[in-house]
């Protein structure tokens, strides 16, 4: 259940960055709020997952989650470049991300 628990924890993490995009350093209300109740609900479910799982492979995991899902959808809703390079270097993340999770003690 941790893993479930980080991966939700790792969505959540990339709903309230884009929402920080959204609220203009804050300045919109409807975009602030959305974002600061993702950023609770995203560290309570890190802070379940890490009831089990150990500290750096929870944290880890979770900045990787929110990274991957920060990036790709920059590229899709901000138009951020999508060359090959970032392409290859968010695959480097998931590698980690999948090298984690099967070297996870628990």
């Amino acid at each position: 259940m941790a893993w479930i628990y980080l991966l939700i924890a790792g969505v959540f993490e990339t709903a309230w960055a884009v929402g920080l995009k959204y609220s203009s350093g804050f300045t919109k209300f409807n975009a602030s709020a959305f974002t600061a109740v993702t950023m609770v609900v995203s560290i309570y479910l890190l802070a379940l997952a890490l009831r089990v799982l150990p500290l750096g492979t929870g944290y880890a995991v979770w900045t990787g989650i929110g990274a991957v899902g920060t990036a790709t959808l920059g590229i899709f809703l901000f138009d951020e470049s999508p060359a090959p390079s970032r392409l290859f270097c968010i695959g480097l993340i998931v590698a980690g991300i999948i090298g984690l999770k099967f070297t996870a003690a628990k």
